[in-house]
């Protein structure tokens, strides 16, 4: 009597991703706004933004759970932006990249910046959430734990030294403008024309009225001051 040993072979799944949605659109914030490009939303986020723009990536994470070569083909544009939600939270990002890299597409990742990762991208687009970012009590634990992880500045000088980037703030008053001079020093060795600030907001009348208090700071600076174009066009909408 024996016993036979087969081998057994493990197939690894196939990366995947939740995804809140995607669609082809205009850029509408940044170095390159206007410019045509697919938006591959992924669904979860490590932070809890208190005037987050898109609760169903963050707040109230949604969406199925698809492989990546079906996100790459559902591109149909020459850019593409992988945004969130937190899409460096997630491994299956890097193979993505890769695949969309293969394919000769331009890449924006759009990030907060508390994690860094080493992946294809030709736009690193950092937004560093600011004190006002942060929910109140009302969130339960999400407000400690927000404001514990809200900026990581090791990996904030790391992805400012690897890529190629821009730093976009969101700013709600003129008196902003001290934390983020703060946070630019702590980095170090930011060019003053990456550094991007937008008003916050969710309609366009709104954005366009406080964006009107920002433009002196900006120009004393030497800082952008970005559009929120999609706001302008399409209104707050999914999908725009």
């Amino acid at each position: 009597m024996f016993t036979r040993w087969y081998a057994l072979t493990i197939v690894p799944s196939t990366p995947s991703l939740r995804i809140a949605e995607v669609f082809a659109s205009i850029q509408g914030e940044g170095q390159w706004v206007g410019v045509p490009s697919t938006f591959i939303r992924v669904s979860g986020c490590n932070l809890r933004c208190v005037w987050c723009d898109t609760p169903y990536a963050s707040w109230r994470p949604e969406g199925p759970v698809v492989d990546v070569t079906a996100l790459a083909d559902r591109v149909t544009t020459d850019h593409v932006v992988l945004t969130g939600g937190e899409p460096m939270l997630f491994d299956a990002i890097e193979p993505l990249a890769g695949l969309l890299r293969e394919r000769g597409k331009t890449i924006t990742i759009e990030t907060a910046g508390t994690i860094h990762r080493s992946l294809p991208c030709d736009l690193m687009s950092i937004s560093p959430k600011l004190a006002h970012s942060t929910p109140g009590p009302e969130a339960g634990d999400w407000s400690a734990r927000h404001e514990r992880d809200r900026l990581n500045l090791e990996a904030l000088r790391q992805l400012t030294r690897d890529y190629h980037h821009q730093l976009k703030f969101v700013v709600r008053e003129p008196g902003d403008f001290d934390e983020i001079e703060a946070l630019l020093e702590q980095i170090g060795g930011i060019t003053p024309g990456n550094v991007m600030v937008m008003a916050e907001g969710t309609d366009a009348d709104s954005v366009r009225v406080a964006m009107r208090e920002l433009v002196e700071p900006c120009m004393a600076r030497g800082w952008r001051l970005t559009p929120r174009l999609h706001l302008d066009l399409f209104g707050n909408t999914r999908g725009t």
